[in-house]
C-alpha cells in the first residue's frame, strides 16, 4: 500500500465517524511516522484538521517541532491554518490528492507554498488518487444535504 493509500484509509475512517473525510500521513526515510484524520467534530476544535493531528503526532514522535525530511500526503489540499503548520514543521514535500477549490492554500485559492513569501519552501506534488479523494469528498457533502 501506498503512501498516499494511507491517507485515503484515514479519510474513510473520518467518513464513518461523521467527519469532513480527510486523511494524512507523514513519512520519514520511508518510515510511516504517524496517521491522521479529521478530528474537528469529535474534539470540538477547529484546528484538529488532519493536517495538524498528524504533524502534532510526528513531532510527538520525533521530539521536535521540525519534521525537516518528512513529507506529508494529504487527501484535500491544505488550507491556510495548515498550510502555515506545514512551513512552519519544515516539511519536506506535500503531496496532495484533490484540490480544494473554495479555500485551499497550496495552489488553489492562494499559493503560499511554492512561493519565496516564507523562509523554507515545501516542494508539492499534485493529483494523487485525486479521484477517490474527490469523490468521498463529493459523497460525504452529498449526504449533509
Amino acid at each position: 500500500m501506498n503512501y498516499m493509500e494511507l491517507a485515503f484509509e484515514q479519510a474513510k475512517k473520518a467518513y464513518e465517524m461523521g467527519e469532513v473525510p480527510v486523511g494524512a500521513v507523514v513519512v520519514k526515510d520511508m518510515k510511516v511516522i504517524s496517521l491522521a484524520h479529521n478530528l474537528t467534530e469529535t474534539q470540538n476544535d477547529p484546528t484538529a484538521h488532519a493536517e495538524i493531528v498528524a504533524i502534532r503526532r510526528a513531532c510527538e514522535v520525533l521530539g521536535t517541532p521540525r519534521l525537516t525530511g518528512c513529507d506529508l500526503y494529504v487527501t484535500l489540499e491544505p488550507c491556510a491554518m495548515c498550510t502555515g503548520a506545514i512551513i512552519n514543521a519544515r516539511i519536506r514535500g506535500l503531496y496532495i490528492g484533490a484540490m480544494d477549490k473554495k479555500a485551499g492554500c497550496c495552489g488553489s485559492v492562494k499559493d503560499l507554498v511554492t512561493k519565496q513569501y516564507f523562509n523554507h519552501k515545501t516542494d508539492v506534488y499534485y493529483g494523487l488518487m485525486e479521484d477517490e479523494c474527490s469523490r468521498i469528498l463529493t459523497e460525504f457533502f452529498k449526504e449533509r444535504r
